[in-house]
C-alpha cells in the first residue's frame, strides 16, 4: 500500500509542525499547573490530522513526542515508549473520530484524551506513577487540556474550512 502526500499536506504539516516546535521551545506548549504540566502540544496535532489527514496527523505527534522526550524533565519521558507512542496515537484517532462524528469538538476531544490516557497509562503500567498520582494528574490537568482543545480546534478547523473550500 503506497500513500502520496499532496503539496497540500506537506505544507500543512510542515506549518504545524513548526508551530508545535515553537510550543515545545516556549512556555506556550507546556504550562505548569504544580505537579505536572498541562499541554496544548496536542492542539496542532489534532488540527493537521482532522484538516488533513492520519498521516499528517501521526507526523506532526512525532514532533509532540520527540519534542517531550527531548526536553524531558522527569523518567516518564525519559522512556520514548511513554514520551512518543501516545502522541503518534493523537492525530490517527482524531482523524477517525472526525470521520465518523463530522465533528471537530469530539475529535479535539478523542485527541486530548488519547493524549492523557495513552500517557498516563503507559506510565503507570511502567511503574513510573502509581494509580493515585496519574488520576490526580487527570483530575488537574484533564478538564483544561480538552476545554482549550476544543474551544482552539473548533475554531481554527471552522475558519480554515470556511476560507479554503474542500
Amino acid at each position: 500500500m503506497t500513500s502520496k502526500l499532496s503539496v497540500r499536506q506537506i505544507t500543512i504539516a510542515g506549518m504545524l509542525s513548526a508551530i508545535s516546535i515553537v510550543m515545545a521551545t516556549t512556555p506556550l506548549g507546556y504550562i505548569p499547573l504544580g505537579i505536572a504540566n498541562a499541554t496544548t502540544m496536542h492542539i496542532p496535532t489534532i488540527i493537521g490530522s482532522i484538516l488533513e489527514g492520519p498521516y499528517v496527523g501521526t507526523f506532526i505527534g512525532l514532533i509532540f513526542g520527540v519534542s517531550s522526550f527531548i526536553r524531558q524533565n522527569t523518567p516518564i519521558f525519559a522512556d520514548p515508549l511513554v514520551a512518543i507512542l501516545p502522541r503518534l496515537l493523537i492525530g490517527i484517532v482524531a482523524y477517525y473520530t472526525y470521520k465518523l462524528t463530522k465533528s471537530s469538538s469530539v475529535a479535539a476531544v478523542a485527541g486530548t484524551l488519547t493524549n492523557t490516557v495513552g500517557v498516563l497509562g503507559l506510565a503507570v503500567l511502567k511503574k513510573y506513577l502509581t494509580v493515585q498520582v496519574a488520576l490526580v494528574v487527570v483530575l488537574k490537568n484533564t478538564i483544561f487540556e480538552v476545554v482549550i482543545a476544543v474551544i482552539l480546534t473548533t475554531i481554527i478547523v471552522r475558519s480554515v474550512k470556511r476560507y479554503v473550500k474542500q
